[in-house]
């Protein structure tokens, strides 16, 4: 989210150590190219809570070299960049592009980072400091019992890949009407889930109080249901979310009751700035500590862990009362990242199951940065490794090819397979074929053409771990039904397309 790396093409989220604040401070540390090196007092944009964002950068310069240490009232990272004259630019993972880009001027840092926003830096003082936060130790360890939810891969929407901050109670009730409008919801996409950025600021009392674009949250997830939908939101297990919002550090107790009295069906709690507090090694006992908040409301929410598949995850997910867990970076909307999402599923398979799933993030489906085949690959995908199904486009507005990608209800249905195998792949020169197992006995085939030309694919029944020979087939893009001719079949896959198959023994 503006670092969960999530956010799309602007924030890297940086490696969910840096936050939207602490990346912008980054830049301001980056301007000491020319006698910079210091102590400095950033500001940068205003928040839709009205908080002003604020970093404290101590920057140190060899020659044209620069190193910063960034600190801001949830964050704590370090960065690196070049100075040329009163010209600095810092880099992050995007060794190609600057990150970040300023000027010295006079006695002030003037910063801009990539998506725009604009940092002024000053000399700091002791009143720029930020107060330190109390070390809360994490609890003591203990497993518990499986909450009962999403005995299926969840399904719905999530407004982050599309909208980023910029979503408000009016969208999310326009996009609520859309799922039921166009098919959605009754195709299974039940969840309306709000990301980042709807966070006011907490009170005397410690009460977390949306902001001005969510007045009344309880009001809004009243009329998500009342169109037979579920609301989710977003926290974490830091001071700060990747946004920079106030999130659930010290007060998970009290954030898990106000959310069930909103009457929230599902959160997900992003690691984010938990990662200048605590180290990998305690991301279970963080994350068992709000699944116990949940669980002490006595509501049904969905829990929804965001950690990026740190920490082994799949191996103690279900432990902490986790229904999912992501075991990847943040998605963008490209064919690389994409594939190597799904990839790194495979060793993560053994650990799916009912009410327990790997989670490679997000669909981009219809954001219009891959082709349609390579979307169709992506659900396709998707469906293999059985993880949940967010759409992240304007479900609204959706093109005929977008919407039939998005409501394939035979390709769902493998998604949403009552056993929750997780098939794996086998790879053939440019051809990877994955073979998942489903509840009725028959198997779902997915051959994907990862090459730069069509090449054709050969399926062969004796690989498909069937117990007798082939009865029937059907291709789930075409809706045909197909045969196997002693024993294969055969079609042409364009490149980066996909060849979805269901195949039943006699």
């Amino acid at each position: 989210m503006q670092v969960e790396s999530r956010t799309k093409g602007v924030w890297a989220r940086v490696l969910a150590v840096c936050g939207l604040v602490s990346c912008l401070v980054l830049a301001t540390v980056a301007v000491h190219a020319q006698s910079m090196a210091g102590r400095w007092a950033a500001s940068g944009p205003t928040l839709d809570n009205g908080e002003a964002q604020k970093a404290i950068l101590e920057v140190t310069q060899t020659g044209e070299q620069l190193k910063v240490n960034v600190r801001t009232p949830g964050y704590a990272s370090e960065a690196k960049g070049t100075a040329k004259g009163n010209h600095f630019e810092i880099f992050g993972s995007d060794a190609a592009k600057p990150w970040f880009v300023g000027d010295l001027v006079g006695t002030e840092l003037h910063i801009v980072q990539d998506n725009g926003d604009h940092w002024v830096a000053k000399a700091a003082t002791p009143a720029d400091e930020f107060p330190p936060l109390p070390y809360i130790d994490p609890p003591a360890l203990h497993k518990v019992p499986y909450n009962g939810l999403a005995k299926t891969p969840p399904m719905g929407w999530n407004s982050w890949n599309l909208f980023e901050s910029k979503i408000d109670d009016k969208t999310v009730r326009t996009m609520a009407d859309a799922m039921v409008s166009n098919g959605m919801r009754d195709a299974g996409y039940i969840y309306v889930n709000i990301d980042d950025t709807w966070e006011g600021t907490r009170d005397a009392q410690g009460v977390l109080h949306t902001n001005h674009k969510f007045p009344d949250m309880k009001a809004l997830a009243d009329y998500v249901h009342s169109r037979g939908l579920k609301l989710g939101i977003y926290s974490g297990p830091g001071p700060r979310t990747c946004g920079g919002y106030p999130a659930s550090y010290g007060h998970e107790e009290q954030d898990a009751k106000m959310i069930a009295e909103w009457g929230i069906d599902y959160l997900k709690y992003d690691w984010c700035s938990a990662g200048s507090i605590y180290k990998n090694e305690q991301l279970q006992p963080i994350y068992q500590r709000m699944g116990d908040a949940l669980r002490a409301t006595g509501r049904p929410i969905v829990y929804s862990l965001c950690e990026y598949g740190m920490g082994s995850v799949e191996k103690w997910g279900a432990d902490v009362d986790g229904n999912l867990w992501r075991t990847t970076g943040d998605i963008s909307d490209e064919w690389t990242s994409m594939i190597g999402n799904v990839e790194t599923q495979v060793y993560t398979a053994p650990y799916a199951g009912p009410g327990h799933w790997n989670d490679p993030d997000m669909l981009e489906v219809g954001n219009g940065h891959m082709t349609d085949d390579e979307y169709r690959t992506h659900m396709s995908l998707w469906a293999l490794v059985a993880a949940p199904l967010l759409a992240g486009n304007d479900i609204r507005t959706m093109s005929p090819v977008t919407k039939s990608i998005l409501l394939n209800k035979e390709l769902i249905a493998i998604d949403q397979d009552a056993l929750g195998k997780q098939a794996s792949p086998v790879k053939n020169g440019t051809l990877e074929t994955w073979v998942k197992p489903l509840a009725d006995g028959s198997v779902a085939v997915g051959v994907v053409n990862m090459g730069t030309a069509a090449a054709e694919a050969t399926v062969n029944a004796k690989d498909l771990g069937l117990n007798a020979p082939v009865k029937s087939a059907r291709d789930l893009w075409s809706h045909k039904a197909v045969h196997f001719s002693n024993g294969t079949y055969k079609a042409s896959v364009p490149t980066h397309g996909v060849l979805l198959l269901k195949v039943s023994a006699q």
